[in-house]
């Protein structure tokens, strides 16, 4: 699984003490030139130009002593009032901010620091007297006001770094593991509740982020938020094991949430029972955003499918089989409401990452949720059968047979029963009218067999050609054309998968011979015999 690469906290150095350094150098270095210019051309005193500019007059400078505190004052109105407009507009947009911000350290010490420089320069307004400069602190004020000055430039951009969507959604997901990590380590029941409502409050949040970003058609900052609450869990899942017993009911705090209030006693029990509500929350904002990018921004809907599957592999990687199941289930409904929008690509897409997700299970050794898995693939593929989606049940089919061949491969003690269920795909279809549909099924099953014959196993490649031997002459003709034309993997248009649903390569192509030899199904007129 590809990791993910969280925005970080700008350097000191960069953020802050270079862009300080110079600006500060740069007009000390400045005024210096000019006054020692004008120190040279003067009438000679005794000392140098630092002696002469240090040497205050107190009858002179008290107004410039007083307009300090004044200058600072009117530097910190313009940084506040920037910051203001800046913070408000994001706000508005994205929950939380306004509170992320004002607890941000950097925020908070910035502010700081020109109320301290605002007082202290009222206080050195009044300490001149006749014939007396405190010069030690009037120096020292004269740089905090050339700190607070300088210092406006790359505060600005720290805040605008600080309000970029993407670290926003990278802080919010930060915090939410802090305090999951935390919550769940508490064997306090009030406090529990709380980190469990701030915890719910932040997948909230980025679940806001989403549907904004997807109202206004900015899917970059929509993919953010997705992966953000990916990333979340799978932190979460590394510290769930060593949770407290109380964490995993669910509290007062979050009991009246809706997702909560409306199940049923029951089903909320089961999930109790099931340490599951954490994940449960995060899959059902993924399905309700799901439902809402059917329609307006479907790439997001193939994301969470990727997403999702990252996380029933980290399940399966912490042997967390309740979450495993939770995630087919979440799966399946992404599936449900794909085919009811009638959205066929968005079903291409999410099937392939079914296909991955049941891959992975085979590979880390949870054959149970395999083969469930596989019994959903044929039960929508009849159901999108039905619905006259034929090329959802052909895709279905193909990935049902290269689930077969995968199983083959790591030699899965299921591999016998995923078969079964391949082959009672098109049981359904057989007397439904969809040609097209049907001849899709028998084509993955044929290449399944072919595949068999190149690897020896003509007993499993008999089973299929079995349960084709009713099929019509005419039709199993047609499959055979059809797949003989089929030579090259790409297909002639741009797909997401890369690969042609029906090709072979040259050797497992070249088993077809045998295999139709068994059902009497000669080779295409004018076709040449494939070569091996």
């Amino acid at each position: 699984m590809p990791p993910r690469d969280d925005a970080s906290t700008p350097s000191f150095r960069r953020q802050w003490l270079i862009p300080i350094t110079l600006l500060a150098s740069s007009a000390l270095a400045l005024f210096w030139v000019f006054y020692s210019i004008d120190f040279f051309r003067a009438p000679r005193q005794g000392g140098g130009p630092v002696d002469r500019y240090l040497s205050f007059d107190a009858e002179h400078i008290t107004d410039a002593v007083s307009s300090l505190a004044g200058m600072t004052a009117a530097v910190f109105g313009i940084v506040i009032t920037v910051v203001s407009i800046v913070v408000q507009l994001s706000a508005e947009r994205y929950t939380g901010v306004a509170r992320m911000f004002l607890r941000d350290r950097v925020n908070v010490t910035v502010a700081a620091y020109y109320v301290i420089c605002c007082v202290c320069g009222v206080w050195l307004s009044v300490a001149l007297q006749q014939g007396y400069v405190p010069r030690i602190t009037l120096v020292a004020m004269m740089l905090a006001t050339t700190g607070g000055l300088v210092l406006m430039a790359p505060y600005f951009g720290y805040v605008f770094w600080f309000l970029e969507p993407n670290n926003i959604i990278a802080r919010i997901r930060r915090e939410a593991v802090s305090v999951a990590h935390r919550g769940a380590s508490l064997v306090d029941g009030a406090a529990s509740a709380e980190a469990q409502a701030r915890t719910l409050g932040s997948m909230e949040e980025l679940t806001d982020i989403t549907s904004n970003s997807i109202s206004g058609k900015d899917k970059i900052i929509a993919s953010g938020a997705v992966d953000a609450l990916k990333d979340f869990t799978l932190d979460y899942l590394k510290t769930k094991g060593a949770a407290s017993d109380i964490w995993f009911n669910v509290g007062n705090s979050i009991r009246a949430n809706p997702d909560f209030v409306a199940m049923d006693p029951e089903s909320l029990h089961d999930l109790e029972q099931r340490r599951t509500w954490v994940e449960w929350k995060v899959m059902r904002q993924y399905l309700g955003i799901y439902n809402e990018a059917l329609g307006a921004m479907r790439d997001i809907c193939y994301l969470i499918a990727i997403d999702t599957r990252y996380v029933g592999e980290g399940a399966a990687a912490a042997k967390d089989d309740e979450l495993v199941k939770l995630v087919f289930r979440y799966m399946n409904s992404y599936l449900r409401a794909t085919l009811n929008a009638r959205d066929v690509r968005t079903a291409y897409n999410v099937l392939n990452q079914y296909r991955l997700l049941v891959e992975s299970m085979l590979r880390l050794g949870h054959v149970k949720a395999a083969l469930e898995g596989v019994k959903h693939m044929q039960y929508y593929g009849h159901v999108s059968f039905d619905m006259k989606l034929t090329f959802v049940t052909e895709t279905i089919a193909y990935d049902v047979s290269t689930l077969c061949q995968y199983a083959h491969e790591l030699e899965s003690p299921i591999e016998q029963d995923m078969v079964g269920l391949f082959l009672e795909l098109d049981r359904p279809l057989a007397v439904r009218s969809q040609e097209r549909g049907l001849r899709g099924v028998r084509k993955a099953q044929v290449k399944l067999a072919a595949y068999y014959l190149m690897h020896g196993d003509d007993q499993k490649a008999r089973t299929i050609a079995d349960d084709m031997a009713s099929e019509p002459a005419d039709r199993l003709l047609a499959i055979r054309t059809e797949l003989e034309r089929v030579t090259t993997k790409d297909f002639w248009e741009i797909i997401d998968r890369g690969r042609n649903f029906e090709y072979m390569p040259p050797r497992q192509r070249s088993k077809m011979a045998e295999f139709f030899g068994w059902l009497d199904v000669a080779a295409p007129e004018g076709q040449p015999p494939p070569q091996a």
